[in-house]
């Protein structure tokens, strides 16, 4: 018993404060990795009239070139930073080493220079891809 001889009553309100606190950290935590997720490498795809792949069930290599002719590699995921060529080669033979099936595919800006595209492509075909595509735009116009 209480000292003025009453008896004390529970509580049975639920306290909310703890998680409105907790909902807003998740809040602020999802507004900043959610740009972080859509990040890739910035290219200006060239335009084209094509058919898109047959094969679609398998995760592509995609090897970017951006127009400053830095080289990203990235294999089902956004790539985080340049790699130098002959690391984008041990990782393509290694990915290629375990699925030899996997899709490469090269994303170039338009406005890299041909030569350093074909040295992408000599880059891959010494690391083991036998067939590599090209990501471009779709122009409108259908390819028949």
């Amino acid at each position: 018993m209480a000292a003025n001889g009453r008896k004390r009553r529970l509580q049975s309100d639920i306290n909310v404060v703890p998680y409105i606190d907790v909902m807003l950290v998740l809040l602020i935590i999802f507004m900043v990795t959610a740009p972080l997720l859509t990040q890739g490498v910035q290219v200006d795809l060239p335009k084209a009239s094509a058919k898109p792949l047959d094969d679609q069930t398998r995760e592509p290599l995609v090897v970017s070139v951006d127009r400053a002719g830095l080289l990203y590699v990235s294999v089902g995921g956004s790539p985080m930073s340049a790699v130098p060529a002959n690391e984008i080669a041990r990782r393509v033979h290694i990915v290629l080493e375990r699925d030899p099936k996997t899709p490469v595919l090269i994303k170039a800006d338009q406005a890299v220079a041909y030569g350093k595209v074909v040295k992408v492509l000599s880059l891959l075909d010494g690391a083991g891809a036998g067939r590599i595509g090209f990501i471009t735009e779709n122009d409108g116009n259908t390819a028949h």
